[in-house]
């Protein structure tokens, strides 16, 4: 019980040292951590800047609301009941904007109090797919680094971090059979995985050798994460409620359904585990010739071919101009904008006053 002398601040820090307390595991039995790793889990949405990641989000949650830019990282929740008199399950969603530009902000949604109860979903524009490898990577790697620095800096104890890890580890037994004979050549993300690809309606209409590539390349990213792999399209309600059925697995653990679809004539439907390297086959394209790819390994060797088919965008200027979310021209206020620009020259113009006087200074002495 708080006591009538406590300030706010001292009350601030109980609670955060009480969540750290429960972060770190020490008490697996105890009722209300148990509480919280049941009823509560976080969902981080990232990907393709404009890729529909909003859109996405707000059907999965049955919200007839219009989208908007995401601006930088943004938070809401979704509950749900699981049944009379008890209480919700709750999951908390995070999103972020910007693309591969701001992902320096995964720290702030990826943290010790819920790295146990974290999924990721990765959201691939299937219209733009000469951005999408360079997408995929560095955003899972942005992802993955901070789930390794959390779990490495957070205050849980050597047996809750082995047993996390082994876990993880266990994660791919449990989703494939004990004889699935790509085990060892796979690494599992560390975390449950969604990758959804977007604009189905787009993408459906490319040349048939492009889709197979896209298609076949999506499969092995997939399955080499051991995650999730879904088309959709939200023109498309169909698409759309197997998608909501997977958001819905990883935001509130409903069961998990088993349909699947790897027809390339119709929008992929993979739930993790289900595919293997035998049925995806090996990369292939009628332009580029395996055997003057150099790869070190057949993760290396499905990029050099899908980039030799869709060659990687130069988005080195774009995103260093969108680290400052100020110049993005979406967020553009002309009143704000010739306020900044006049704070600005005021600045530079101090700067050379300051200089000036200096140098003033430097002579006489």
């Amino acid at each position: 019980m708080p006591k009538i002398s406590d300030t706010l601040w001292d009350l601030a820090s109980a609670e955060v040292q009480k969540r750290e307390n429960r972060a770190g595991g020490e008490e697996e039995d105890c009722g209300e951590d148990t509480r919280l790793s049941l009823n509560e889990k976080t969902v981080f949405f990232i990907g393709n800047k404009a890729g529909g990641k909003t859109t996405i989000l707000l059907r999965c949650l049955d919200r007839d609301e219009p989208s908007k830019p995401t601006l930088a990282l943004e938070y809401t929740f979704g509950r749900r009941a699981r049944g009379h008199n008890t209480p919700k399950d709750i999951a908390h969603l995070w999103e972020l904007g910007g693309g591969t530009s701001l992902s320096d902000l995964v720290q702030i949604p990826i943290t010790a109090q819920n790295v146990r109860s974290l999924s990721v979903v990765l959201v691939l524009d299937l219209s733009k797919p000469n951005a999408l490898w360079g997408t995929m990577e560095r955003l899972l790697q942005a992802a993955r680094t901070q789930v390794e620095k959390v779990l490495s800096q957070s205050q849980m104890t050597v047996e809750s971090k082995a047993r996390f890890k082994q876990q993880t580890q266990n994660r791919t037994p449990r989703v494939l059979p004990k004889d699935f004979p790509d085990r060892e050549l796979i690494d599992p993300f560390p975390v449950p995985l969604l990758i959804i690809g977007s604009k189905y309606d787009i993408f459906q209409d490319f040349d048939s050798e492009k889709r197979k590539v896209i298609c076949k390349t999506l499969r092995f990213i997939a399955h080499y994460y051991a995650a999730s792999l879904i088309f959709t399209s939200i023109k498309f309600e169909s698409s759309m409620s197997k998608t909501k059925s997977l958001f819905t697995q990883l935001a509130f653990g409903t069961e998990k359904g088993k349909s699947m679809s790897s027809d390339l004539s119709k929008p992929l439907v993979i739930p993790a585990g289900m595919d293997s390297l035998s049925q995806i086959g090996p990369p292939q394209s009628k332009d580029v010739d395996i055997g003057t790819l150099h790869a070190k390994n057949p993760f290396d060797l499905w990029k050099k071919v899908f980039e030799a088919v869709f060659p990687p965008e130069s988005t080195s200027e774009h995103n260093v101009e969108l680290k400052d979310p100020a110049k993005d021209p979406q967020y553009t206020e002309p009143q704000i904008d010739s306020m900044r620009a006049q704070k600005d020259m005021e600045l530079e113009q101090y700067k050379r006053e300051v200089s000036k006087s200096w140098k003033g200074l430097e002579l006489e002495s």
